[in-house]
Parts: C-alpha cells; structure tokens; sequence
C-alpha cells in the first residue's frame, strides 16, 4: 500500500510539473485578419461588425483590422467604435502597410482598438469634424467640434491613452508619425508586418467585455476574411466617382429612351444605373445644391435641342454640370470628393452627346427635304407624253401629271421639277434626253 501510494505521489507530482509545459506545446488560437482600404461608411461599419461576430464564430483569440483610410462619415466611425468597445474578442488595429494612414475618423477607430500598432512610414491624426451636405454656422461648428472632442478624450481614457493628444487631434487637427504616436502613447508599437505585429504582442493583457485576456499570438495562425462579392460590389458602387458615373450614365440612358421610344437598351440601362446611384447616395453625404445644379445643367443641354440659343443654353448647360459636381460632396477631408480625372471627361462626354444631337438636328432643319412633295422639288423627271403644256411625267416610280414652262416638251424629254401644286408638278426643260 505504502509503495502504491507513494507512486500515485509521484505520478500527480508528474502531472503538476508538465502541465505548463503542454500547455506552452499546444497551438495558440488562430487570429483573424480584415483589411479595410478607403472611405469609412455605412459599408465599411457591416464589413467590421461582420468581422468580429465572424472571428468570434470561429474562436479566433483576436481580430486585427489593418486600416488605411483618409476618414469618413462621423454617424458610421461611431457605429465602429461601438462594435470595437463591445466586442468580445480583442480587436488589434494596425494602420498598416507603410505609406498608409489613419486620418480623421480613422483616429477614433485606431484609438478604441484593444491593442492600437503602426506600421513604419504611416500616420495619424488630423481628426477635425468636418461639415458636410451643406454646411453649418459658427455655434452648430462649435457644438460638433466639442462632441468630437469629447468623444476623443472618451475613447483615449478608456484605452488608457494620451486623451490631450486626442483632443488636440480634434480641435488643432494635429497629426503624428507612428514614431511619434509611440512616445505620445497614442499607440502602443510599430510593427513591420503582421508577423512581427504578433510576436510584439504576445503576451499582453487587455480588458474586453468579458474581463482580462492575455494574447498568446506568437506563431499563430492568421486567417483572412475575405470580403464577398456582395460587399466589394455595395462598396464599389458607393465611392463617390462611380455613384457620380452611375447618375449621368442613368440619366442618359432615359433621355435617350424618352427621345427614342422603343429603343428600351437606353432605357434599361438607364434605369439600373439611376437606382444603383440613388442607393449609393443614401450612404454618401450629398449636397442637395450640387444635385440640383447637375440637373439643371442636363435640362439646359436638352433645351438646347428644342431651342435655338446659338450655344448659349449648351454652355449654360455645361457649366452648371461642372459646378454641381464640384460640389456634389462637400467634405474636402475626408477622400468623400468626385475627382477632376472624373469630372472632367464625364461633362465632356454628356456634353458632346448632347452637342452631337443638336447639330444633326440643326442639319436636318436647313437641309434640304427628302421626302413628301417639298422633297420632289429639283428632282428630275422623264416626260411620257408630250407636254404642251399639260402631259404626264414619270418620277419615283410613279405618273404625274405634270405642266410645263418655257416652252414644249417632247416624248422622252427630261424635264426638272420646280413646284409642286396638289397633284400637278410644274416643270421645266432640263435639256438631257433619256
């Protein structure tokens, strides 16, 4: 019994030895990896949130977001924000590759993370509200400014980072480089890559939802979340240029349909193009003003058309597309703008479409007629019975009866027409014999 007992001693001493020792053998927990390129909107807040629900789904011990963003719409960074603050799993934010940025609503994002890193040649900062779809007045600028500092310094004491830093970012638009953003505790490292961005933080303890984690990442699997085709698509359609594309390409497409009935390829494609760009507006901040204006525009070239101005509605007309598309998306800062490699060849488009028309149009005003009685004039005819001076001539195919001035005209003569009066073609001698 004795020797029994003393082997069980020996066998539990065993196992309370090797216990850390399996447990530093066995595979850390993989970590999930997003990256977020472009624009903060309402696209980008499903993308997140569909992230963390996803790697916490999978039993990922983390969530990085590489983020590289010139900002976005406030509503949407706070929706993000939210998701961050109650995710259950750590959220690593890693403004990341080099070159890359975290501006403006990128700032408050790249702050809430549980575990904030940067990579070499990025920065951060320059997080003053900007005023978008027409613009505020000096109290209602203050009072968003002031909720955007707050907010700031919020997120930087619950994070346990530099909140004057935060505050300054608002309110200065101050910004830092990630060397910088280190020694200023804006961020807590710089990372190479996502390798090396693992192995720095093994290791720590952050505070979720749940309580205290401590990360174990070193060597851990990264799985990727790609992006679906749905959301590229929902995220494509919604970059300002192209929801400005999809607008005078929809437009165009109904004009011509409504000009030519029948031709339905105009108008399908024009009304697949105005809705996919209406639903792109609802996520963009639109400036009712520039909408208006590019309207306007498009019905100075369409009464350009109809009346004749001698090129004053067409520049009218093109102008006023310009303006409003200058204006279509009042917020300079935040990468939400039409860009002039846009602008520019889209007006000259619709307005050479436009200009094209008119010019046939006005061709087809002077021009000379081709058909009916007026298009029978100049035409030459070929006399079948003697014309002295009523007979009969034969043109298009047809018998007229036909008078003739200036003198006889004999079987087989052909004759020129000058008028047409009812039923009777009133000729003359061309001098040709057929």
């Amino acid at each position: 019994m004795r020797r029994v007992l003393l082997l069980g001693l020996v066998l539990v001493g065993l196992a309370v030895a090797l216990a850390p020792l399996a447990a530093v053998s066995a595979p850390p927990a993989p970590v999930s990896l997003i990256e977020m390129d472009g624009a903060i909107t309402p696209v980008t807040v499903r993308l997140i949130a569909t992230a963390i629900e996803r790697a916490q789904a999978e039993r990922s011990q983390a969530l990085i977001l590489q983020l590289d963003t010139p900002g976005g719409l406030e509503r949407s960074m706070r929706s993000i924000v939210q998701s961050i603050l109650k995710s259950e799993i750590p959220v690593i934010v890693y403004v990341g590759p080099g070159g890359a940025r975290a501006a403006s609503a990128g700032v408050f994002i790249t702050m809430a993370a549980h575990v904030a890193a940067m990579a070499p040649a990025t920065n951060i900062g320059a997080a003053h509200p900007v005023a978008v779809g027409g613009g505020s007045d000096s109290v209602m600028a203050k009072k968003v400014e002031n909720d955007a500092a707050a907010f700031a310094r919020t997120i930087a004491t619950e994070r346990g980072r530099n909140a004057e830093w935060a505050e300054k970012a608002v309110r200065s638009s101050v910004s830092a480089t990630e060397r910088e953003a280190v020694k200023l505790r804006v961020v807590d490292l710089v990372a190479e890559n996502i390798p090396d961005l693992l192995a720095k933080v093994d290791g720590r303890t952050v505070k979720t939802v749940r309580g205290q984690v401590t990360l174990r990442t070193r060597e851990a699997q990264v799985k990727r979340i790609e992006i679906r085709f749905r959301d590229r698509f929902l995220a494509l359609i919604t970059d300002p240029n192209i929801a400005y594309i999809l607008m005078m390409i929809g437009m165009l497409g109904l004009f011509f349909e409504l000009s030519n009935p029948g031709v339905i390829l105009p108008g399908v494609v024009g009304g697949i193009s105005l809705i996919l760009a209406f639903f792109a507006f609802q996520s963009l901040p639109i400036n009712w003003a520039g909408l208006l204006l590019i309207l306007f525009g498009v019905a100075l070239l369409i009464a350009e058309i109809k009346i004749v101005s001698h090129g004053v509605l067409s520049i009218g007309g093109i102008v006023a597309m310009i303006l409003g598309s200058m204006m279509l998306y009042d917020s300079p800062e935040t990468g939400l703008r039409i860009s002039w490699y846009v602008i520019i060849p889209t007006v000259g488009s619709t307005a050479g479409l436009f200009i094209f028309a008119l010019s046939y149009g006005v061709r087809a005003l002077y021009g000379r007629p081709t058909t009916g009685a007026a298009g029978m004039v100049g035409e030459t005819a070929v006399a079948r019975t003697a014309l002295d001076p009523e007979g009969q001539v034969f043109v298009q195919g047809e018998l007229w009866r036909a008078v003739a001035q200036g003198g006889p005209v004999a079987v087989g003569e052909a004759v020129q027409i000058t008028a047409v009066e009812g039923l009777t073609l009133h000729v003359v001698r061309a001098g040709n014999q057929r």
